[in-house]
Protein backbone atom coordinates (compact mmCIF):
# COMPACT_ATOMS: atom_id res chain seq x y z
CA UNK A 1 0.00 0.00 0.00
CA UNK A 2 1.34 3.36 -0.95
CA UNK A 3 -0.24 6.51 0.40
CA UNK A 4 0.64 9.72 -1.40
CA UNK A 5 -0.66 13.21 -0.80
CA UNK A 6 -4.22 12.14 -1.46
CA UNK A 7 -3.73 8.98 -3.53
CA UNK A 8 -4.14 5.37 -2.40
CA UNK A 9 -2.71 2.67 -4.66
CA UNK A 10 -4.54 -0.63 -4.11
CA UNK A 11 -2.50 -3.82 -4.32
CA UNK A 12 -2.22 -7.18 -2.59
CA UNK A 13 -2.69 -6.26 1.08
CA UNK A 14 -5.93 -7.09 2.89
CA UNK A 15 -8.87 -4.82 2.08
CA UNK A 16 -9.17 -3.48 5.63
CA UNK A 17 -5.67 -2.00 5.37
CA UNK A 18 -6.83 0.13 2.46
CA UNK A 19 -10.13 0.93 4.19
CA UNK A 20 -8.25 2.37 7.16
CA UNK A 21 -5.89 4.25 4.83
CA UNK A 22 -8.87 5.78 3.01
CA UNK A 23 -10.59 6.77 6.27
CA UNK A 24 -7.31 8.35 7.46
CA UNK A 25 -6.81 10.24 4.20
CA UNK A 26 -10.38 11.53 4.26
CA UNK A 27 -9.67 12.97 7.69
CA UNK A 28 -6.83 15.03 6.22
CA UNK A 29 -8.06 15.71 2.66
CA UNK A 30 -11.53 16.50 1.33
CA UNK A 31 -10.78 14.58 -1.89
CA UNK A 32 -8.95 11.25 -2.23
CA UNK A 33 -8.00 9.23 -5.32
CA UNK A 34 -8.15 5.42 -5.11
CA UNK A 35 -6.18 3.81 -7.93
CA UNK A 36 -5.83 0.16 -8.97
CA UNK A 37 -4.76 -1.99 -11.91
CA UNK A 38 -5.67 -5.47 -13.10
CA UNK A 39 -7.10 -7.86 -10.53
CA UNK A 40 -7.03 -5.16 -7.83
CA UNK A 41 -9.81 -3.20 -9.54
CA UNK A 42 -12.59 -5.11 -7.79
CA UNK A 43 -10.83 -4.64 -4.46
CA UNK A 44 -10.67 -0.87 -5.03
CA UNK A 45 -14.42 -0.77 -5.68
CA UNK A 46 -15.04 -2.87 -2.54
CA UNK A 47 -12.89 -0.53 -0.45
CA UNK A 48 -14.80 2.56 -1.51
CA UNK A 49 -18.12 0.82 -0.88
CA UNK A 50 -17.06 -0.40 2.58
CA UNK A 51 -16.01 3.11 3.59
CA UNK A 52 -19.18 4.61 2.14
CA UNK A 53 -21.53 2.11 3.80
CA UNK A 54 -19.83 1.52 7.18
CA UNK A 55 -17.62 4.48 8.07
CA UNK A 56 -18.65 7.60 6.17
CA UNK A 57 -22.21 7.73 4.81
CA UNK A 58 -21.61 11.28 3.54
CA UNK A 59 -18.86 10.05 1.19
CA UNK A 60 -19.61 10.80 -2.47
CA UNK A 61 -18.04 9.25 -5.55
CA UNK A 62 -16.98 12.27 -7.58
CA UNK A 63 -15.52 10.63 -10.69
CA UNK A 64 -14.55 7.18 -11.96
CA UNK A 65 -11.86 7.03 -14.63
CA UNK A 66 -11.04 3.79 -16.43
CA UNK A 67 -8.25 3.10 -18.87
CA UNK A 68 -5.50 0.82 -20.05
CA UNK A 69 -1.86 1.03 -18.99
CA UNK A 70 0.91 -0.47 -21.11
CA UNK A 71 3.49 -2.37 -19.07
CA UNK A 72 6.64 -4.19 -20.13
CA UNK A 73 6.72 -7.65 -18.53
CA UNK A 74 9.60 -9.99 -19.37
CA UNK A 75 10.37 -7.99 -22.48
CA UNK A 76 6.80 -8.04 -23.80
CA UNK A 77 4.39 -5.12 -23.80
CA UNK A 78 1.19 -5.99 -21.94
CA UNK A 79 -2.06 -4.03 -21.65
CA UNK A 80 -3.46 -3.83 -18.11
CA UNK A 81 -6.82 -2.30 -17.18
CA UNK A 82 -6.80 0.50 -14.61
CA UNK A 83 -9.32 2.43 -12.55
CA UNK A 84 -9.21 5.68 -10.59
CA UNK A 85 -12.06 6.41 -8.18
CA UNK A 86 -12.15 9.98 -6.88
CA UNK A 87 -14.15 10.39 -3.67
CA UNK A 88 -15.21 13.54 -1.84
CA UNK A 89 -16.29 13.97 1.74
Amino acid sequence: MKIGDNIIYVGRKPSMSYVMALVTQLGMNPQVHVKARGQSISKAVDIVEIVRNKFSPDLKVHTINIGTDKLVVEGKEVNVSSIEIIVNK
